[in-house]
């Protein structure tokens, strides 16, 4: 008879590993090292991205066929995803704010409902394409929260330790080592910032207050991930289940952590839709009387699946959340400064397909991709644009073509990415150093990565404000060269806003 204790541990060393391989893959697509093309490993083996962009988009995307693997294995173990891979459901059994589960009083089972209704209106919205509430998807969550607040928070931090060590004597040569080995390899050479960080943080934050209330309380209650493969679990081939021999000690309903094992009246059964095959019921059975079998027809109907009237309202209201979001005022003409990614030339088709996974805001070299707040309006939250005040699109990187899991960025090569116009930059004459105070100034000009110079500068005759005649080169943008890169504006010596911003192109 197998020990189940020792299956346990399998499960949290299985659990560290693929928690160390996602930090993995994300610092080394921060540092754009060869691991790029496997950097969104875990979104392309996430079935509810894959088909939320799929039903999104009316395509196939071959990238994301990896998540036929995580639907195979749900439908042979169960939410094994869950319980096994997920980093976000890793961090939550890590963040246990009591000794013991039972010690957690679980909410009424309707609850679980919230999951439910959230799968179903992010699929129905997809059907009309829109992939808003994909936000919530736990990778997304994860990726977005590590991406645009832990980690540069975390270098922030390592940086200010550093300048303090630096100054005394005997860990002077420590830090200079440190640096030699993490920076640039681990640690980012310039300091990444974010807008909206705080936001993303404390909403990821409040997930992971919520185990305070009950153990995974993401998991059991509002994940559509989970949901999803809950569904599919109900129909897997080898579910968990509690035999004759058990007692009815209760021991493993105490110390299961979804609370999926349910009293009746001829003892105890295990919910194959919650269970997330963490094997620890098994392990707390003093007379191994739960294990697993192989079973053919459907498990039961439970109070909180989802039902037909959840299901057509929850379609209802994914059409009209999609058509009221289309309809918004911010349609119409746009935002002006909203100049997206390379390759990205229909803003429809690109909402459609937009996981809002940050993978090409963490890859970004200059930090210029950023996620958008309220900028697109609330369909585009958190898709990503390009600040070049924060940082240009490098005329030698095209990192976001390569890294987009669902093709929202078109997977261009580095020639065609040199071509594509992103945007036009536009030179404000009552701020420009030349134009409005007769300084010297061509910054922008020498700048410009366009072999041809799509920035040029003419020489003229003007007073300055002492009444003195002086010669300066006054700058002109070639509209038809710029690409929109926005380096100009990024390195304009003008104090606050750029004398020269790029906007996107109509």
């Amino acid at each position: 008879m197998m020990n189940w204790t020792h299956g346990r541990r399998v499960r949290q060393v299985v659990q560290a590993l693929f928690f160390g391989l996602y930090i993995y893959l994300l610092i080394a697509a921060l540092q754009r090292r060869a691991t790029l093309p496997l950097a969104d490993l875990f979104f392309r083996l996430d079935p509810l991205a894959a088909g939320g962009a799929m039903l999104a988009g009316r395509r196939w995307i071959g990238r994301l066929a990896l998540a036929l693997i995580t639907l195979a294995l749900t439908l042979t173990l169960g939410r094994v995803w869950c319980g096994w891979v997920c980093p976000l459901g890793t961090l939550l059994d890590w963040a246990r704010f009591r000794k013991r589960v039972e010690d957690r009083r679980p909410l009424s089972g309707r609850w679980r409902s919230v999951k439910y209704v959230l799968l179903l209106v992010i699929l129905s919205a997809a059907l009309f394409g829109n992939l808003t509430l994909m936000v919530l998807d736990p990778i997304t969550l994860m990726t977005r929260t590590m991406t645009a607040s832990v980690l540069p928070a975390l270098n922030h931090g390592i940086t200010a330790v550093e300048r303090v060590l630096y100054r005394v004597p005997l860990t002077k040569g420590g830090v200079v080592w440190v640096e030699a080995l993490l920076r640039g390899k681990v640690l980012p050479v310039q300091q990444p910032v974010y807008g909206g960080n705080i936001i993303i943080l404390v909403l990821f934050g409040a997930i992971i207050g919520l185990n305070a209330v009950t153990h995974r309380f993401w998991c059991r209650y509002l994940c559509p991930l989970g949901a999803l493969l809950g569904l599919l679990s109900k129909v897997a081939f080898l579910r968990p289940m509690i035999g004759r021999s058990c007692n009815r000690c209760a021991e493993c309903v105490g110390t299961c952590g979804m609370d999926a094992i349910h009293t009746e009246p001829d003892g105890f059964r295990i919910s194959p839709s919650e269970c997330i095959v963490c094997v620890d019921c098994l392990a707390a059975c003093p007379r191994s009387g739960a294990g697993f079998e192989w079973v053919r027809p459907p498990a039961a109907q439970q109070p909180y699946d989802p039902s037909r009237r959840q299901a057509l309202a929850s379609l209802v209201g994914g059409a009209v959340g999609t058509a009221v979001l289309a309809t918004g005022a911010h349609t119409r003409d746009g935002d002006p400064l909203l100049v997206r990614p390379p390759g990205v030339a229909d803003e429809r088709e690109f909402l459609s397909l937009c996981l809002r996974c940050s993978q090409c805001i963490k890859v970004c070299p200059t930090g210029g991709l950023q996620p958008v707040l309220l900028e697109a309006g609330l369909e585009g939250i958190w898709t990503p644009r390009l600040v070049p005040r924060l940082g240009y699109c490098d005329y030698g990187c095209h990192a976001c073509t390569q890294i987009c899991p669902s093709g929202a960025i078109p997977d261009i090569s580095l020639a065609l990415k040199r071509q594509v116009v992103m945007g036009v930059a536009v030179i404000d004459r009552n701020r420009c150093l030349p134009w409005a105070h007769g300084t010297p100034c061509i910054v922008c000009e020498e700048m410009c990565p366009q072999p041809e110079k799509a920035i040029r500068v003419e020489e003229v005759t003007v007073v300055d404000a002492r009444g003195n005649e002086m010669t300066v080169q006054q700058p002109h943008v070639l509209e038809d060269l710029c690409i929109g890169c926005g380096i100009c504006e990024y390195q304009c010596p003008v104090q606050g806003q750029a004398a020269i911003r790029v906007y996107r192109r109509v």
